[in-house]
Order: C-alpha cells, then sequence, then structure tokens
C-alpha cells in the first residue's frame, strides 16, 4: 500500500497550527505566572516503576503544597507521542532515543543487586563478582545480558546473566527477591526500603554498581509553565532526598 504524502497546502497548515499551539502554551505559561502560583491540570506519564518508586510517595506532599493543581498520572512504559496524548510531561529511565522533546535530567539512579537472607543462607553470600557464577541470576530482557561492577580499586568486572526468568517490570520483579528466588538488580529506590526493612540483602555493596539515567520530557512547541516547572522541581529534590 503506498503511503500518504502531505501536500502543500498541509504542510503550510501545519506549520502555521504549530505557531498557533506555542502561542496558545505561551498566553498559558505567561497567565500561570502573572497569576503566580501552579493551578489546572498536570498530566503526566510515567514508566509504572518510576510512578509506583518515586512519583506516588512525593505527589502527598506536592498536592498538599499545590492545592489547585489537579494531577493525571498513567502509567505505562511504551514511548508516547506527548502532543497527541495531550501530556504535559512524561517521566522515563534509561536511553533516550533522539527527538524533538525538550529534555530535564533528573540524576542518575543506581542499580543494586540483591536477594533475600533466605537464598544467601541456602546458597552462600557471594564476596566476588566471579561467586555470582552459579548463582540463580534474574534478568530484565528476554536474552543474554552482562552485569558490570566497579572493583574497590577501580577495575571494571563483569558477569555474564543467562537467559532464564525474566520480569521486564522491577515493581513487579521485586516480589521474585524477596520471595528468595534468586539475585537480581532494582533500581535504587526500590531496593532501599526493603534493605532497611531486611527483606532483601545487597550483594556485593563495597563494589560500585552500574547506573542508568532518569528523565523529564515535555514537548517542544510548548513554553515551560510554572505547574510543570514545580513538579519537576520538586520531583528532583524528592529523589535527592532518597539518595542522601
Amino acid at each position: 500500500m503506498r503511503g500518504l504524502r502531505p501536500t502543500d497546502a498541509g504542510i503550510l497548515f501545519a506549520v502555521h497550527a504549530d505557531r498557533i499551539l506555542a502561542e496558545i502554551d505561551g498566553a498559558h505559561a505567561a497567565l500561570d505566572e502573572l497569576v503566580g502560583a501552579p493551578r489546572g491540570t498536570l498530566r503526566i506519564n510515567a514508566a509504572v516503576t518510576f510512578a509506583a518508586g518515586l512519583i506516588a510517595p512525593m505527589l502527598p506532599a506536592f498536592l498538599a503544597r499545590y492545592p489547585d493543581v489537579r494531577v493525571v498520572l498513567e502509567t505505562e512504559n511504551r514511548i508516547i507521542d506527548l502532543a497527541r496524548e495531550d501530556a504535559d510531561i512524561a517521566i522515563r529511565i534509561g536511553p533516550l532515543e533522539n527527538s524533538d522533546l525538550r529534555v530535564r535530567s533528573l540524576g542518575p539512579i543506581e542499580l543494586w543487586s540483591c536477594a533475600s537472607p533466605s537464598y544467601l543462607a541456602k546458597n552462600g553470600q557471594p564476596t566476588s563478582v566471579a561467586d555470582l557464577v552459579g548463582h540463580r541470576l534474574f534478568g530484565w530482557f528476554d536474552g543474554p545480558s552482562e552485569w558490570t561492577f566497579t572493583g574497590p580499586n577501580g577495575q571494571l568486572e563483569t558477569v555474564q546473566v543467562p537467559t532464564g526468568t525474566v520480569v521486564p517490570e522491577p515493581i513487579v520483579f521485586q516480589a521474585l527477591l524477596v520471595g528468595g528466588a534468586g539475585i537480581g538488580r532494582l533500581p535504587d529506590f526500590l531496593a532501599r526500603g526493603l534493605i532497611e526493612s531486611g527483606q532483601l540483602l545487597r550483594i556485593l555493596p563495597g563494589f560500585g554498581s552500574e547506573t542508568t539515567a532518569a528523565h523529564a520530557l515535555y514537548p517542544n512547541h510548548r513554553s515551560l509553565s510554572t505547574k510543570v516547572r514545580v513538579f519537576i522541581d520538586e520531583l528532583i529534590n524528592f529523589i535527592g532526598q532518597q539518595t542522601d
């Protein structure tokens, strides 16, 4: 089937439409600045794990501080078209694809290797990266992967993770680890509370962990409204408190 091509008139219309949208967004942002306090509906799209592990815990204080903001939080992992799906902001973890979206870094997230006390009591506590070989290692991807650690002397050490049981969503995956299924990696914001409560133990705590990046994305044609800006600022502050 042949693809559809826009006409010259269609292209010209799209250019003017984008300009009008930008002016409307700019007018809303200017009004926000004039009024002062953030207000209106804030539509957020976030990966499930990030929404459950960080956004939900920070929302009570955010909503108390900004009572005129109404939050609509949608959770999914697919890449979305922010303009078409009417989202003000998207939060994503991991490498970003090239796009015309504006991006603000939320900071690095460490990936901690963890296991339950019952699993380690039965199978032994690894004291080196080499000790991980032979343990039941769980991954997020349906294929072989590799974990990298930074040793006490700064050297990089890796271990191959064979294809086994795969659960791509960490917020779900953590239940397997707590249940004693094996060793797996969790984002630090999920692992910290489970370790503090004794439900999990961190594997090789003297080794540096791999990190991944978290970003806030919003459409390039939109001005950064007060409600979006304060949400990002509050989220960055909350993430910083979790890692102190």
